[in-house]
């Protein structure tokens, strides 16, 4: 008998030392699974359903291997909830003295540098962002760790955070004088130094690029990784497999020029002139686009003569920076590095201009005040399974939502994994009994003029039958939008809507509301855990296939049937079925919860294709008939009124 199976048994350490530990099958099998896996080093994919325990399942064995670990979880949620909460449990359980570290990306970390550089600097900050400044300097003489997530007053996009921690192109490495006393160092070395270290897949990727391009290294070598929410790994890792070149980065670096100028070089003015010319000329550049932020193709952007020449006063102004920072060098220690960051992004802008290159799209998106450039490949399943290829260690991969039509081929495609083992594992929870999938009859088709009156309809309905416990889940913030204006006069019931505030005030608000409905798109559809009766019902508007204008997805597209193959099947099918399993599994996340789920889109049953949505949800019991879902809402809440 494995280890594994010992220590989850009925006899075993954590049934004896967590209370309420109940053995789980599947469970069992996952970490049998694990086990097996660091022993023969051969990649693992595991698809756990909601309620498997999957977290104890990889921390078990990966504990007690005594290799040296990294977890890699979807969001800085996660990887604080696994690290604070989940893994001193296990730890204890298992009387391990194994040595653990959090570690987080260097934006999440204080850097005492800057926020010195810019404590004098009140001339280029704003009203609110010295205030914000002042509440940095106050928290900087208490903290141990420097990291700002310590601050919860201060909002997660806060304007004062760019000038008070470091980015990978701006820090200044051993040439920094705080260098000894800097947090991100000692996070890294205390990294270094655990058994077991938790990491979010954006810091693992991005150590993962730089590991490429020669630069060093942030994250340790490690005997076993594990990536927990694994189905976010393959867009996670396309966009550091790719290069960006945004006009907020070269506003950035004007703008640090400016302080070197101001503070330590005031005899170099021709600085500060030639990085006001560059930061005026690629503002210019937004103006050839509309107002509202959008995507689109920058191949054929490049075309236009009139964005051409205005490329290439780009590139002209970036020489002229780069030739003036490089006449002093040697002066000062952040103008060094700034050299560095003019001359990175002339290049950048020369291979994000160069429309010649094969296997990747060249794409834009503008935000209100600036765009970004990216160049992304097309596919990084050749790139993924070279990395992992040596030095040979244990991989795996888990998510609740990793199979489309009850295979892993989807994935394993996209992350070059054809070798790998395989694995499902099907949810304990009783959803026949627990749960109602509601699919209404006479639907318009998702795009007609009058489904926004339906879905409205439907909303009223389902609000009034949950008593506000439920999410109502859009594919569009045009329509959640929508939506949400006119149910403020239909409804008595608080509404919160995704974009008034941060997502964990509303989730925050959400739960102490006992009346409250909350209305989200992409941000709510994973990573939310709400139990009991707080959610009884979820509404999806409709499939969530990604935008057809999505100028990435297009050249997907395109290359998908270059090759042969039929993108709607291999592309576009499998991401949208995958985030309707996400958007679905909000609604069961305990053995006593019950709801019901109603998808608005009549193609679940008109289409073919729709047979391969449902057969991804869990097996709830099926009606068309929203007077059954209705029903269904409102006899839990006479159960829960007897009770």
């Amino acid at each position: 008998m494995s280890q594994s199976s010992v220590l989850f048994s009925a006899d075993g350490r954590l049934s004896h030392a967590i209370a309420g530990f109940v053995p789980r099958q599947a469970q069992t099998d996952m970490a049998v699974a694990i086990e097996k896996c660091i022993e023969d080093k051969v990649p693992l994919i595991v698809e756990a359903g909601t309620g498997t325990g999957k977290t104890f399942a990889y921390l078990v064995p990966a504990i007690e291997s005594d290799k040296k670990t990294i977890i890699s979880t979807g969001t800085k949620n996660l990887q604080e909830q696994l690290f604070h909460r989940d893994l001193p449990l296990i730890k204890k359980a298992l009387g391990s003295k194994a040595k653990v570290a959090l570690l987080k990306g260097r934006s999440n970390y204080l850097c005492l540098h800057r926020l010195r550089q810019h404590g004098g600097n009140s001339t280029l900050l704003d009203v609110n962002v010295m205030g914000e400044l002042s509440e940095v300097k106050r928290w900087s003489s208490s903290t141990k760790t420097g990291d700002m997530g310590e601050m919860k007053g201060l909002a997660e996009d806060a304007k004062v955070l760019p000038f008070v921690t470091s980015t990978a192109d701006n820090c200044l490495g051993k040439d920094c004088p705080d260098y000894e006393d800097c947090y991100m160092v000692k996070a890294r070395r205390k990294a270094l130094d655990a058994d077991l270290v938790v990491v979010n897949h954006h810091l693992f990727f991005a150590d993962m690029a730089l590991k490429d391009t020669g630069f060093g290294e942030l994250i340790p070598e490690a005997d076993l990784v594990v990536f927990d929410e694994a189905h976010q790994i393959p867009d996670i890792a396309s966009e550091y497999f790719g290069e960006t070149f945004s006009s907020r980065q070269l506003h950035d670096i004007c703008r640090d020029i400016e302080v070197v100028y101001r503070t330590v070089l005031k005899d170099a003015k021709q600085l500060s002139t030639a990085a006001d010319k560059c930061k005026m000329i690629v503002a210019d550049l937004r103006l050839f686009f509309p107002e509202t932020p959008q995507k689109g193709n920058w191949r054929q952007m490049l075309l236009s003569e009139e964005i051409q020449l205005h490329i290439s006063k780009l590139t002209d102004s970036l020489a002229v920076l780069a030739e003036v920072t490089k006449l002093h060098i040697g002066r000062d220690k952040d103008l060094d590095n700034l050299y560095e960051r003019v001359h990175e992004s002339k290049g950048k802008l020369d291979r994000l201009t160069n429309t010649e290159q094969l296997g990747v799209s060249l794409w834009y998106e503008t935000t209100q005040r600036h765009i970004v450039l990216h160049l992304t490949p097309l596919s990084i399943a050749a790139k993924f399974a070279h990395f992992i290829a040596e030095p040979k260690r244990a991989w795996v991969f888990t998510s609740a939502t990793l199979m489309v039509d009850n295979a892993f081929t989807h994935f394993q495609r996209q992350m070059g994994l054809k070798d790998a083992q395989t694995l499902s594992l099907e949810s304990p929870f009783d959803y026949p009994n627990q749960a109602m999938l509601c699919v209404p009859r006479f639907l318009p088709e998702p795009n007609a003029r009058e489904m926004r009156e339906t879905l409205l309809d439907i909303s009223i309905q389902l609000i009034k039958a949950s008593r506000g416990r439920c999410f109502l889940l859009f594919t569009s913030h045009a329509t959640l939008k929508a939506i949400a204006a006119q149910l403020e006069d239909k409804v008595d019931n608080p509404l919160l809507v995704q974009g008034s505030t941060t997502k964990r005030a509303l989730l925050d608000e959400y739960l102490s509301n006992k009346k409250a409905v909350l209305l989200g798109t992409g941000a709510f559809w994973e990573g939310v855990d709400v139990r009991g009766d707080d959610l009884t019902c979820v509404l999806i508007d409709k499939l969530p296939f990604a935008s057809p204008d999505d100028p990435l997805l297009q050249a997907r597209i395109e290359d998908c049937r270059k090759s042969g193959g039929n993108p709607f099947g291999q592309i576009q099918i499998p991401q949208a079925a995958i985030a309707l399993k996400q958007g679905a599994g909000r609604l069961i996340r305990d053995e006593t919860d019950r709801g019901v789920l109603v998808i608005c889109d009549n193609r679940l049953v008109t289409k073919d294709y729709g047979k391969i949505f449902v057969g991804s949800l869990p097996n709830m019991q099926r009606t068309r008939d929203l007077s059954k879902a209705v029903a269904f809402l409102n006899q839990l809440n006479s159960e829960e009124e007897n009770s």
